[in-house]
């Protein structure tokens, strides 16, 4: 799986990236094959909302749809964490609408 990052008003130190890396890795290691793609977004929004100005966005492409979530925090370890725990459970959930779907529909591919 190829993690592409990105970054605006942010950076991204080497020891993010991987921690980023392996947190993807493990969370989305069982979907395999299904994934297409991974952005992951880092922005800071200079404060303009609150103390936690400093943003993960996730973008997950799986053969049908996409999934996107993303979090705030001030530390953007802890925001990429958050986020990684709620992309995975929402591939799991958009894969398996997929498959009852297919499976409702008659079409066989899995």
């Amino acid at each position: 799986m190829k993690i592409h990052i990105q970054k605006r008003n942010v950076e991204v130190t080497k020891i993010l990236r991987a921690h980023v890396e392996s947190r993807l890795g493990l969370a989305l290691a069982r979907f395999g094959e299904r994934i297409g793609r991974v952005i992951v977004r880092f922005s800071d929004t200079n404060g303009r909302l609150n103390a936690l100005d400093k943003r993960c966005q996730i973008d997950v492409g799986l053969r049908q749809r996409s999934v996107r979530v993303e979090d705030m925090d001030v530390d953007l370890f802890v925001a990429v964490d958050n986020a990684t725990d709620r992309v995975s459970r929402s591939v799991a959930r958009a894969l398996e609408r997929e498959h009852e779907w297919n499976k409702g529909s008659g079409d066989s591919r899995n």
